[in-house]
C-alpha cells in the first residue's frame, strides 16, 4: 500500500473503528498514510490494554507512583535493568551491515569511533535508541532479538547528511547517513540519541 498507488485497487475504510465513523471513510491515496498509522497502533495495542492496564496497576502496588514519576522511560528501564558494561569487541562482531556499508567503510570506521569515546551510560543510550532496550542478552550481543526472533545489531546506509540517524527498534536498526566527516557524524548521533524518543516506522 504505502509503496503503490492503490486509487480504485482496495475496498478498505477505516473500520474497527480505527477513528470515529470509521467504517464510512474509504482509504484513499489521500489518507492511506494515516491508515496505515492507525493499523499498525490497533493491531499493536489490541488484545493487550486489560494486560497492560493490570501491570501497571500491579506495579504500583508495589512501587510508589511518586518514586517513579519523575523518570522518563528509558531512565526507568536503567534504574530497573542496571547499567551493564557493554563489550564493544562483541557488539562489533555481532554487528551486519547493508546499503553498502561494510566494517572498514570510512563512516563506519568513524561510527565505531564515535561509540568508543562515549561513556558507558551513553552506549546504553544508544543501544535502547537502537533496539529499544537498554541491556544486553546473558549471551551477548550474538543474541540479539527482534520483534519476530533472532535479530542481529544493523547499520544501514540511509538518507541525507542534513538527517539525523533514525532507528527502527523492530529490526534493532539504525539507519545512518553517509555523513562526510567524523565530528558532523559524531554530533548527529549525539544529537539522535540524547534528544529524540522516537524512531522510524516502515
Amino acid at each position: 500500500m504505502k509503496d503503490n498507488d492503490i486509487e480504485d485497487m482496495l475496498d478498505l475504510t477505516f473500520t474497527r473503528e480505527l477513528k470515529p465513523g470509521g467504517a464510512g471513510i474509504p482509504v484513499s491515496e489521500k489518507n492511506k498514510k494515516e491508515y496505515i498509522e492507525r493499523m499498525v497502533k490497533w493491531r499493536i495495542e489490541r488484545g493487550v490494554a486489560q494486560q497492560t492496564e493490570s501491570l501497571v496497576r500491579g506495579f504500583y502496588e508495589v512501587v510508589d507512583v511518586r518514586l517513579v514519576s519523575v523518570f522518563d522511560a528509558r531512565e526507568l528501564e536503567l534504574v530497573i535493568a542496571g547499567t551493564a558494561e557493554i563489550d564493544l569487541t562483541d557488539w562489533r562482531n555481532n554487528t551486519e551491515y547493508r546499503g553498502g556499508y561494510h566494517d572498514n567503510h570510512i563512516v563506519i570506521r568513524w561510527f565505531w569511533a564515535a561509540v568508543e569515546r562515549f561513556n558507558n551510560e551513553q552506549r546504553l543510550r544508544l543501544l535502547q535508541f537502537v533496539t529499544g532496550t537498554s541491556s544486553v542478552p546473558y549471551e551477548g550481543f550474538a543474541s540479539l532479538r527482534g520483534s519476530n526472533g533472532p535479530r542481529r545489531f544493523c547499520v544501514e546506509k540511509w538518507g541525507k547528511i542534513t538527517s539525523l540517524p533514525r532507528a527502527h527498534t523492530c529490526f534493532n536498526r539504525l539507519d545512518l547517513p553517509p555523513y562526510p566527516s567524523f565530528s558532523m557524524l559524531y554530533e548527529k548521533l549525539v544529537t539522535a540519541v540524547e534528544e529524540t524518543s522516537t524512531f522510524g516506522l516502515e
